[in-house]
């Protein structure tokens, strides 16, 4: 009996992965959109999630971005129309709700936080499955776009046109538009989000309103959820929102050093992964958020701050240093 060749990866032909993209101008025109959206949604969900991972509300990113789901739906359902700013406008309510609810349920009752976060981005994303499926299923607002996208397909955005000039791809001027708001926030309130993130209670007593600066933080996560939501899907805005952050505080403890980091680590996660995409014949989000957890093992392992070999011998060598105390003494 034969058994079959089956090959789980197909050949890697350096060429093909890393020359044919870039051959001609209407290649790179259209990687080059691709990639340039890659950058703009790992830096916007880089920096947010320095601020979730460090506030120990890595959940939340998942659950917003599951949550805004019934905010899209009632969004279509009441107008219609897949325009922006309704999407928007529905997508941000439904997060501000979602994260209220968490909330109050953590406040109010003794359910704890992690409780609260499964109870209610279940819910938010189970009431929009079922308003989809009775109102809006013959368009391409569904949950396969939400969850996965498709960023290959940017370079077909409609232009944005304003007094009859062409001013390019819409998605892009979108999606930079929100993380330049995003940026240009975190610069404006750096101070009162580095304090309530850490210490809450001296963020209060300084005078920082902390629940304003918390749904605040909140409404720019919804922003960007949404904004990314149809060329990546929810995946790949959850992977960029912890990865980062996470890979960047292996080598730094400062929350400056972790936002600075998402930049070049947003850059190899975009280029890198689009990469990987042409090797595996793959989608595009998936192997973005592949190759972050590629960057992440040797960082876990080797960082300095308490990667998993640096603690090892950091281990040996105070055994060490014990065994030569005591046998001096």
């Amino acid at each position: 009996m034969e058994l079959m060749d089956v090959s789980l990866f197909p050949a890697f032909d350096f060429s093909r992965v890393f020359i044919e993209p870039w051959k001609n101008p209407a290649s790179v025109a259209w990687n080059g959109q691709v990639i340039l959206m890659g950058l703009f949604i790992c830096w916007t969900c880089g920096v947010l999630g320095s601020f979730i991972v460090v506030r120990r509300m890595a959940l939340m990113g998942d659950a917003i971005s599951h949550g805004i789901l019934p905010g899209l739906a009632l969004a279509f359902l009441f107008t219609g129309s897949l325009a922006l700013a309704p999407m928007w406008v529905g997508a941000c309510l439904a997060g501000l709700a979602c994260s209220y609810c968490i909330e109050w349920l953590r406040l109010h009752t003794p359910i704890r936080q992690d409780a609260a976060l499964g109870l209610v981005f279940t819910s938010f994303f189970a009431l929009g499955v079922t308003l989809i499926s009775l109102g809006a299923g013959d368009v391409h607002l569904d949950p396969d776009c939400i969850l996965y996208g498709e960023i290959g397909f940017v370079p077909l955005s409609p232009s944005l046109r304003i007094g009859g000039m062409n001013l390019g791809n819409q998605a892009l001027w979108t999606m930079g538009g929100v993380c330049s708001l995003i940026m240009g926030a975190v610069l404006v309130f750096y101070r009162h989000l580095l304090v309530s993130s850490f210490d809450s209670t001296l963020a209060r007593s300084i005078g920082i309103r902390v629940r304003r600066i918390h749904f605040g933080l909140m409404l720019g996560l919804a922003l960007a959820t949404v904004a990314c939501m149809e060329s990546v899907g929810v995946i790949l805005v959850v992977a960029m929102l912890v990865f980062p952050s996470v890979t960047a505080s292996f080598f730094f403890v400062r929350l400056s050093s972790l936002l600075w980091a998402s930049f070049p680590l947003g850059a190899a996660y975009s280029i890198g992964g689009f990469h990987l995409a042409q090797w595996l014949d793959c989608s595009l989000a998936g192997a973005m958020a592949t190759f972050a957890g590629i960057v992440f093992i040797p960082c876990c392992l080797l960082g300095p701050q308490d990667g998993i070999i640096w603690k090892l011998r950091r281990g040996t060598n105070n055994f060490r240093m014990n065994e030569t105390k005591k046998a001096s003494g």
